[in-house]
């Protein structure tokens, strides 16, 4: 199993996942044009994804999700209330998961749901498992339950949200009332929340840490990785942060 990001911050996210020749996309907030480009970028062809994932509404993840749905046909797998809160589109293919979780395979690859809390109808979160190794995400994530901490336990690879600095959001352009959206229990997960969550998981197990939805305006690379470095030095030596305007590196889980 691979994967890479295609995009990931608050102007466009989306991340894919490959195992035995089944590509699953998830999340797509780039436009139809720089969605193809960067595919094809990492030598991937836009006709090849088996299966959209989608976390949720925000447009960050779901700009180009139904015009690159209709284009290549491709099955769209979200919950019911983020199919809702996107107008409930008519696309070629549709499957709905439970807002609760569900387990769901796609040839060799296994894919299970798990809900996290943040500000959208119903949103989700992945966990993909193949020939015995596990990759999970976890971003747009406003706290962590010990349910998201039981899911993600023993990965293999981790593509985890470190949004902000908490006081970079403090002292930051953001106005009071987006602030508190940001820092709340609906919002992202600052530095410091995700550097707890790691060490409350066998980090020494995780062989691949990606850093996604790094904010542009309320975070810096140098505090992510001191972040990390508090709870692990050898993950913040070798953790990749993904960035908003290329594609990431192949990434083996």
């Amino acid at each position: 199993m691979r994967f890479c990001s295609l995009g990931s911050g608050s102007r466009g996210n989306a991340t894919l996942v490959e195992s035995a020749g089944c590509r699953v996309l998830v999340d797509n907030g780039l436009s139809l044009r720089e969605l193809h480009q960067r595919l094809r970028s990492v030598d991937v062809e836009p006709g090849s994804i088996d299966v959209l994932l989608l976390t949720h509404e925000h447009g960050d993840h779901v700009k180009g999700v139904w015009s690159f749905a209709r284009r290549h046909r491709v099955e769209v797998w979200t919950t019911p209330g983020t199919w809702r809160a996107v107008g409930a589109p008519e696309i070629p293919r549709l499957r709905l998961l439970s807002g609760q979780g569900q387990s769901m395979r796609i040839d060799g690859l296994r894919i299970r749901s798990y809900p996290v809390p943040h500000d959208a109808r119903e949103p989700c979160q992945f966990l993909f498992e193949a020939d015995g190794r596990r990759l999970g995400m976890l971003t747009d994530a406003g706290c962590v339950t010990p349910h998201m901490t039981e899911v993600l336990q023993d990965c293999d690879a981790l593509i985890l949200e470190l949004n902000h600095d908490p006081e970079m959001l403090r002292r930051g352009p953001y106005p009071p009332s987006l602030q508190r959206r940001v820092a709340g229990d609906f919002g992202h997960l600052s530095n410091l929340q995700a550097a707890c969550f790691l060490d409350a998981l066998p980090h020494r197990a995780i062989a691949q840490l990606c850093v996604a939805h790094v904010s542009e305006t309320n975070n810096h690379p140098d505090l992510v990785r001191a972040s990390i470095r508090g709870v692990c030095e050898s993950l913040a030596d070798r953790a990749l942060i993904f960035g908003q305007d290329q594609a990431s590196a192949w990434c083996m889980s």
